[in-house]
C-alpha cells in the first residue's frame, strides 16, 4: 500500500498553499514528512492511502510497527502449464514479500486435472496463487500480480472483456476471494523470460515434481513498494 502526503505550507509572509506528494511507500512517506515538518512552516499534515483511508503521522508510525511483523510489499508471479492430450495442468507460483525486516520468497506448485485449455490452466494457476496468499496470511493490502498470460491479467483488470462462460466462472471466483482477503490487486503482464521461475514450477508439477519452499533471500531490507 502506498500513501500520499497532503500538507498546508505557510511562507514567512504568512501566505498559505496546499501541497500534495506522489504516492509513496510507507517508509518514504514517514521519512519525507518528518523532513517537511522540520521546516517549521507546516500548518497541517495528513496522509491518504491508496484505498482512500486518511491517516495522521502518529497513526502511520504505529502502522509501520504493526506491519513490520506481517508480510508486506508483496509481488506474486503465476504460470499455468497444460497438456492437451491428458487435460492435466500444472500450476507454479512465486511470491516475494518483506517480513520482520527481511525479504522472503515462497515457491510452490500443484498438479490438477479436468482442465480444458491453456487459458483455463492460467486462470486456475492464478486462483491457486490467491489460495497460497491466504495460507500465508497475506491480506488487507495491495499485491502486485505478474504473469505472462495477458488474457488472464487484462480480463481480471477489466481492460479486456471476457465472453467465455467458463472463464467468467474463474473470474468471479478469483475476484470474490480477493475481496474476502481485502487484497487490492495490481496487474502487470511480463514476458515469459521474466516469468521463468513460475514457468519452471508449472512444468515440474506436470512432471510430478512437487515443490514447496520458503526462504529468506535478503536480510535487513527496508520497506518499499
Amino acid at each position: 500500500m502506498k500513501y500520499r502526503i497532503e500538507w498546508m505550507y505557510q511562507t514567512k509572509k504568512k501566505l498559505q498553499t496546499e501541497l500534495v506528494s506522489d504516492f509513496l511507500s510507507l517508509n518514504e512517506a514517514i521519512m519525507i514528512s518528518e523532513d517537511i515538518l522540520q521546516t517549521g512552516r507546516v500548518k497541517e499534515i495528513t496522509y491518504t492511502s491508496e484505498d482512500g483511508q486518511t491517516w495522521n503521522l502518529k497513526e502511520l508510525k504505529k502502522l509501520k510497527d504493526i506491519v513490520k511483523d506481517e508480510p508486506h510489499d508483496v509481488v506474486a508471479y503465476f504460470d499455468g502449464g497444460f497438456h492437451k492430450n491428458t487435460k492435466l495442468a500444472g500450476f507454479g507460483v512465486v511470491i516475494y514479500f518483506t517480513q520482520s525486516g527481511n525479504r522472503h520468497r515462497i515457491r510452490m506448485n500443484e498438479k490438477a486435472n479436468e482442465i480444458d485449455s491453456n487459458n483455463e490452466a492460467e486462470y486456475a494457476a492464478f486462483a491457486y496463487l490467491v489460495k497460497v496468499l491466504e495460507e500465508y496470511g497475506i491480506s488487507r493490502q495491495k499485491v502486485l500480480f505478474k504473469g505472462d498470460s495477458q488474457v488472464v491479467l487484462n480480463q481480471l483488470s477489466g481492460e479486456w472483456p471476457c465472453y467465455e462462460p467458463e472463464f467468467n466462472v474463474w473470474l468471479d471466483r478469483i475476484e470474490a476471494k480477493l475481496n474476502q482477503l481485502r487484497i487490492t490487486p495490481e496487474y502487470e503482464p511480463v514476458s515469459r523470460k521474466e516469468n521463468t521461475e513460475a514457468d519452471k514450477l508449472a512444468t515440474q508439477a506436470l512432471e510430478g515434481i512437487e515443490i514447496k519452499s520458503k526462504m529468506t533471500i535478503d536480510e535487513g531490507v527496508e520497506m518499499d513498494e
